[in-house]
């Protein structure tokens, strides 16, 4: 009864994954011809580019480790699938913040901090939900059991420590949005390593 709620939550979530990070690259626009050159404008462009990779890694790593916590769940209860909700909520929103970081970067002045601040309030968002979502399952006794305790426990505790660190980022925006990028870089790096912020699927168990 409860597999094809799993089935159906996960490729619900896919879907959203896959159209998140395929809208991030339609705010990359090839730039008009000028007296510049093609080079020089797309050496211009890099906001763009690197809000892009960075954006582009970030949902990724979010699938990937969404993809792991599903993998460990013996069932779903309806609560659960609001919170995933909520999670895939921010994950569809991350293209907007990108192209507004990746506009204002260019110009510079107390914009370019206000959309560091939007985008990483927007990865802030993503995070705490997706904490939520697994801390749910745990007190809730839904996962499937191939985790030992100390296992929860560090998942727990690294999805927990992500909120405070993206707010640190939000404050680092309001002083260079290019740091707070690369702070939100670093975050996506530290979840996508195994051992430390990456979640196992039951499938990786020695």
């Amino acid at each position: 009864m409860n597999e094809p709620s799993t089935g159906r939550l996960e490729t619900f979530s896919d879907g959203v994954f896959a159209i998140a990070a395929t809208l991030l690259v339609l705010e990359i626009h090839v730039p008009a011809p000028g007296e510049s050159g093609l080079g020089h404008a797309l050496l211009e462009e890099w906001p763009s580019f690197a809000s892009y990779v960075v954006s582009f890694a970030i949902i990724g790593i979010i699938w990937v480790n969404h993809h792991a916590v599903l993998d460990n769940l013996a069932r779903v209860d309806r609560t659960l699938l609001f919170l995933n909700l909520m999670l895939l909520l921010w994950v569809a929103l991350i293209p907007f913040p990108t192209s507004l970081l990746a506009t204002y970067m260019r110009e510079g002045g107390a914009d370019e901090r206000v959309a560091g601040v939007a985008y990483t309030a927007t990865m802030a968002l993503m995070g705490f939900s997706f904490g939520w979502l697994w801390r749910y399952a745990v007190s809730r006794g839904l996962l499937a059991g191939g985790l030992s305790d100390a296992e929860v426990r560090a998942r727990t505790r690294n999805f927990t420590i992500g909120s405070p660190l993206y707010l640190v980022a939000m404050l680092v925006a309001l002083i260079s949005a290019p740091a707070c990028l690369v702070m939100n870089a670093a975050l996506a790096v530290f979840y996508a390593v195994p051992g430390l912020g990456q979640m196992r699927a039951p499938s990786s168990q020695a």
